[in-house]
C-alpha cells in the first residue's frame, strides 16, 4: 500500500512483492498451525493442563465430561464430580469420579484443589445454583455455569466452550493470553522506569530507617497474590515491630508502634517503594487491588461477599480503590466492603487506559493522603 501510494512501485520487482505477500500469509498460518499442533501434543501428554471439577452429575455434566475426556487438547483434565443426590440415582459409569456432595466440593475448591469449576445443575435449581455461586465467591477458582438459558454473569462474564459444549464464565480473570503479556510489559516498563528514578532516594530512605530505629530496613510480610497464592511483599519498615503472624493489628491514627521516620514514609507512601522489586519479580503489578495481610484476608473473607475475587488478578502498588479514597485503616466492615466494590469494579473494567488514569490519579491525589497513617 505504501509503495502504491508513494508511486514507487516501478522501482521494485512485482514478482518479489507477490512472493513476499504470499510467504507472509503462509508463514503466519503455518506458524499458528504448528504451534496449535505443538500445544495439543503437550496437553495430550499431561502438560499445560488445568484440573476441573463438575458440580452436578446431570445429563449436562456427563456431556461436558465426555467432551473433556475425548478432547485432551483443550488442556482440561476432569478430576471430580460433586452431587447431592444418592449415589444409586447417578450414572454408574462416572461413580469413580464422584468425590462427594457440593458442600465437600466447595471446601475443596476453597483449598485450591481445582483450577476451574463447571456448574451443571439444572436451571430449575436456581436457588441452589445461587447458593453454590455465593459460596464459590470465597475462592479464587475460575467458575463457569453451563446454561440452559442466558444467565447474568457476575464478573468478567463471557461465552466460552469445551469442545461443543457452551459455557458462561462467571468469575474469571480479564488478563489472559495476549492481554496478560500486555499487562506484564506494562509492569516491566513502568517499574523499570520508576526504579531508575527512585533508586537513589531509596538508598537515603534505607539509611534513615537504619540509623533512627532498631530492626531490619526492609519488612517482608506474607500477602495473597494472584489466585490466592502467598507472596512476600516488601516495604520499608515503618514500625518498631514486624508483625507477620496469624494476628496482625492494623495501623491506627497516632499508633505508638510507628517510628518518626515511619510516620513520614507512611503518610507519603514512600514505604511502598520496595514493592517495585516485587513487580519486577512478577509477584505484583504496578496497578491492581492492594494486598492485605494474610490475617486480614482470612478475617474479611468471612464478612465481605466475593472478597476473594479481588485475587483473580495480581495485587498492585496502587489501585482504583486507593485513588478513590478507600485506603488506610478499615475499622468498620462497611469501609472494607466499599474498598472491595472498587477493586472488583477495576477487574470488571480493566484496560490500559484505566491503568494510565490510575497512575495519573496516584501522582496527584494519593501523595500525602489524609487516610494514610
Amino acid at each position: 500500500m505504501y509503495l502504491f501510494i508513494s508511486k514507487t512501485t516501478d522501482d521494485y520487482s512485482r514478482v518479489a512483492l507477490v512472493i513476499w505477500m504470499v510467504l507472509s500469509i503462509v508463514s503466519l498460518l503455518g506458524w499458528r498451525y504448528l504451534f496449535q499442533l505443538f500445544l495439543w501434543n503437550m496437553r495430550r501428554k499431561g502438560y499445560n493442563t488445568r484440573n476441573i471439577a463438575i458440580f452436578g452429575l446431570s445429563e449436562k455434566g456427563i456431556r461436558l465430561a465426555k467432551e473433556v475426556i475425548n478432547n485432551p487438547e483443550t488442556g482440561y483434565r476432569l478430576s471430580s464430580f460433586y452431587d447431592d443426590r444418592d449415589k444409586s440415582r447417578l450414572d454408574e459409569n462416572y461413580h469413580h469420579y464422584l468425590k462427594g456432595n457440593t458442600a465437600e466440593g466447595i471446601e475443596n475448591v476453597k483449598n485450591q484443589k481445582y483450577d476451574v469449576v463447571y456448574i451443571t445443575l439444572p436451571i430449575q435449581a436456581k436457588v441452589r445454583i445461587q447458593e453454590v455461586l455465593y459460596a464459590l465467591g470465597d475462592s479464587t477458582a475460575t467458575v463457569h455455569v453451563v446454561p440452559d438459558l442466558f444467565m447474568y454473569c457476575l464478573m468478567h462474564g463471557e461465552m466460552s466452550h469445551v469442545g461443543n459444549i457452551q459455557t458462561i464464565s462467571v468469575y474469571d480473570n480479564p488478563m489472559k493470553g495476549g492481554l496478560a503479556v500486555l499487562k506484564r510489559l506494562e509492569d516491566l516498563i513502568l517499574a523499570s522506569a520508576i526504579f531508575m528514578i527512585i533508586a537513589i532516594p531509596m538508598l537515603f530512605i534505607a539509611m534513615a530507617v537504619k540509623f533512627t530505629s532498631k530492626g531490619p530496613v526492609i519488612f517482608k510480610q506474607d500477602r495473597y497474590g494472584l489466585n490466592g497464592r502467598k507472596i512476600r511483599m516488601w516495604k520499608f519498615r515503618s514500625m518498631t515491630v514486624t508483625e507477620n503472624s496469624d494476628v496482625v493489628t492494623q495501623a491506627t491514627k497516632g499508633d505508638a508502634r510507628i517510628t518518626k521516620v515511619g510516620a513520614f514514609l507512611r503518610r507519603t507512601s514512600l514505604d511502598e517503594l520496595p514493592q517495585f522489586i516485587n513487580v519486577l519479580k512478577g509477584d505484583m503489578s504496578v496497578i491492581g487491588p492492594r494486598p492485605h495481610a494474610v490475617a486480614h484476608n482470612e478475617e474479611y473473607r468471612k464478612l465481605v461477599d466475593y472478597y476473594m475475587l479481588r485475587h483473580k488478578v495480581k495485587p498492585g502498588i496502587t489501585g482504583w480503590a486507593q485513588v478513590n479514597g478507600a485506603r488506610g485503616e478499615t475499622e468498620t466492615v462497611e469501609k472494607m466492603k466499599a474498598r472491595i466494590e472498587l477493586d472488583l469494579e477495576y477487574i470488571r473494567n480493566w484496560s490500559l487506559w484505566l491503568d494510565f488514569k490510575i497512575v495519573l490519579f496516584t501522582i496527584f491525589r494519593s501523595f500525602n493522603d489524609k487516610n494514610a497513617y
